[in-house]
């Protein structure tokens, strides 16, 4: 569906009074950032130096339990992370997946044909929201629904990625950002999850991650910006998709204001929870046939 297409539906479901999902509450957060690592696990964080993360930890809440959807592939899980909902509603079972080719239909298709993801629901209930994707593997895009986003763009490798994906916070301070990471899952699969060559990964990402936490503090509004930081799946050996806990748990984070600092979440975390946990950041209710919740712990509620 075209960009104007996309936002005279909007137009109309807010005309007609039909709400997905709508600003109910003050947002918690001017800004949000998301920073999904593709195959990072918990371990991974522990065991390499990772100075961002362990500061986001103690200025933030917590979880190395969280954990990913089955199966533990990375379409599934990232697709999951955006949707608020699992591969049984949203259909996306495999890599294999495309909009216009899947085995299982959604349970709701959003406007674009699939499961409307946490982009789309901001973009209705904020028409004005400010919202940029930057993603370090090519098939990311194709989770997203054409014409949201104000920006999108699929770059060539971390470095490049962040390089972009911090410019553009410099320039237009959009309300979400989303940045996706892709090397420390190729440095699984290349040499193995917790060998060296991993966690040296493992740091880059980290050490990417404090730029974009640089930038937002020269800016003067890291009081206003919530941080949030993840992955899709873990992994074991030289893969991931199968049914370990190694494949399966996921470390989560968030930081920023109202957050409880220093906090170690208890409660059950998934993937989805995150595309809740995003929304009411920005203080906008989730659709209703959503799976998900927001990780009130991390408030104090």
């Amino acid at each position: 569906m075209a960009k104007n297409a996309l936002r005279v539906f909007f137009a109309l479901c807010l005309a007609a009074g039909f709400v997905l999902g709508q600003e109910t509450t003050k947002p918690k957060a001017s800004y949000v950032i998301v920073i999904g690592f593709d195959g990072l696990s918990p371990r991974g964080v522990a065991e390499a130096n990772a100075p961002t993360w362990q500061r986001l930890i103690k200025e933030g809440s917590s979880t190395m339990t969280a954990r990913a959807v089955m199966p533990t592939s990375s379409s599934s899980n990232w697709g999951s992370m955006i949707m608020g909902v699992g591969p049984e509603q949203h259909g996306i079972t495999s890599n294999a997946w495309q909009p216009d080719k899947y085995t299982i239909a959604p349970v709701v298709p959003g406007p674009a044909g699939f499961s409307e993801t946490m982009f789309s629901v901001l973009r209705r209930a904020r028409p004005d929201a400010h919202i940029g994707i930057f993603h370090d593997w090519k098939d990311f895009g194709r989770l997203v629904e054409p014409g949201v986003p104000n920006h999108i763009s699929h770059e060539m490798g971390p470095r490049l990625t962040m390089q972009r994906a911090v410019e553009y916070f410099r320039q237009h301070k959009p309300t979400l950002l989303f940045v996706h990471l892709d090397h420390i899952d190729t440095a699984g699969h290349r040499s193995g999850w917790y060998t060296p060559t991993y966690r040296e990964a493992v740091e880059l990402g980290d050490q990417l991650a404090s730029e974009l936490v640089k930038a937002v503090e020269e800016a003067g509004l890291l009081g206003q910006t919530a941080f949030l930081l993840t992955a899709d799946h873990g992994g074991t050996g030289t893969k991931h998709g199968g049914e370990s806990m190694e494949e399966l748990l996921i470390p989560w984070v968030v930081s920023g204001p109202g957050v409880r600092k220093g906090f170690r979440i208890l409660r059950p975390v998934n993937t989805y929870d995150t595309a809740c946990t995003v929304l009411s950041l920005l203080g906008v209710a989730p659709p209703e046939y959503w799976v998900c919740r927001p990780v009130q712990e991390a408030f104090g509620q």
